[in-house]
């Protein structure tokens, strides 16, 4: 990360130490450094949508609180990245620790390092983490065993499918967590199933959702559809990241199967980093077929709320379609996002490219009109900040409780 360039490194001279602390806190920090400090771990794109919230509602009720975001860097293309601080209003990271791309055991492993090394310099009284990237494993593990309490945003979501890394994932941190915080009741099914007493468990609603009805006045200034000359409500918006689709051998007949519906609708696709690779220059140049960078985020729940339908792999965008009703269709052959279902807005296609022929024919059907889930409704974070805030104040200092393993740890 060229722009770390001056910052301090925490283990520097060590092959691999990557822990960069800005030079002094943001205008927006309060650091107050004999202050108990909360910890926030980021990593992945959904990570932060779904962070931002509960860190504004954090330092909005508890100001005598140090409160220090960690960015491992899991996502390390500023398109995939940077340009989600700047649209969600987020201070920049208090450190940024240069995990970047690798094999999930390498990725996690550097994650776990890096986040513990934070975790003894700052000294937290607990760690949030949220979704189920390979960051979150690791520094919901690294917490738990320096005895730090762990709260998991968006726990007890299950595909049922071991094969997918993201599961594993899930279960590990729930595991871990004192806070689990649901947005489902079949989140909460799956935890009781899983031995996790109801006294760990809190239906708080979706921080997600949170994010977006924050955002809805600047969504609706986006100039993005005049930039890509698409008209409201007359596209498809695609977005693929997952290796079955990206890496394997579906791609080939995904991105047919687009090029063909493009000849029916315009097709809107920002493409992951690791898909563009792939793409033949054909493919760019095909009539219809929009291939575009990356965009912030504004800029893509802005194409997300006024497209035709979308076509997705992604669990975040499922449920972004159902708050803003917009037709849903999953390339997955299981979610782990039941109650998009449910609701009526995601359709699961399987790993069928050959099933995208049918959307059109899907999208000519009445749409539904249902109200959102319950707790999706803008003030989950401030659910989470309440009972966080409150378990806080409640605990004994973190030298006290988990004085033993810090000192361990050194």
């Amino acid at each position: 990360m060229d722009h770390l360039i001056g910052r301090e490194k925490i283990g520097a001279g060590r092959p691999g130490a990557g822990v960069a602390r800005r030079p002094g806190p943001s205008a927006a920090i309060k650091v107050v450094p004999s202050a108990p400090a909360v910890l926030y771990v980021v990593g992945a794109r959904p990570n932060f949508v779904k962070m931002a919230p509960v860190i504004q509602q954090m330092r909005a009720r508890a100001e005598h609180l140090q409160h220090v975001v960690a960015h491992t860097g899991q996502h390390f293309d500023r398109g995939m990245s940077d340009v989600f601080f700047e649209d969600l209003g987020l201070p920049p990271p208090d450190y940024l620790l240069g995990v970047g791309p690798g094999s999930h055991g390498v990725q996690t492993a550097r994650a776990l390092e890096r986040v513990e090394e934070v975790l003894l310099k700052v000294r937290p009284q607990l760690v949030i983490v949220p979704g189920d990237v390979n960051s979150t494993l690791a520094a919901a593990l690294a917490a738990a065993k320096l005895e730090i309490p762990v709260a998991h945003l968006e726990a007890g979501l299950r595909s049922f499918d071991r094969t997918m890394p993201e599961e594993l994932n899930r279960v590990i941190v729930d595991q871990l967590s004192r806070w689990c915080f649901i947005h489902s009741p079949e989140a909460a099914a799956n935890l009781r199933r899983e031995g996790i007493g109801s006294d760990r468990v809190f239906f708080v609603g979706n921080t997600m959702i949170d994010t977006l009805v924050q955002m809805r006045l600047r969504i609706r200034e986006s100039t993005v559809h005049a930039r890509l000359g698409v008209q409201l409500d007359r596209y498809l918006l695609v977005t693929l990241h997952r290796p079955a689709l990206v890496d394997g051998s579906l791609f080939e007949p995904v991105i047919e199967a687009l090029r063909r519906l493009a000849e029916e609708l315009p097709v809107v696709f920002p493409v992951h980093p690791r898909a563009r690779a792939r793409l033949q220059d054909d493919v760019l140049s095909a009539p219809g077929l929009h291939i575009i960078d990356p965009v912030g985020y504004i800029d893509f729940l802005c194409l997300q709320a006024r497209a035709a339908g979308v076509i997705t792999d992604s669990g975040g965008v499922q449920e972004e379609s159902t708050f803003l009703q917009v037709p849903c269709f999953t390339l997955r052959e299981n979610t782990e996002r039941p109650i998009t279902v449910s609701q009526g807005t995601n359709r699961l296609l399987g790993l069928r490219p050959e099933a995208l022929e049918r959307i059109p024919s899907w999208l000519a059907r009445p749409r539904m009109n249902l109200p959102a889930p319950d707790g999706w409704d803008g003030h989950a974070a401030a659910r989470v900040a309440e009972e966080l805030l409150a378990a806080v104040g409640a605990r004994r200092p973190i030298e006290e409780s988990a004085g033993a393993a810090y000192a361990a740890a050194r």
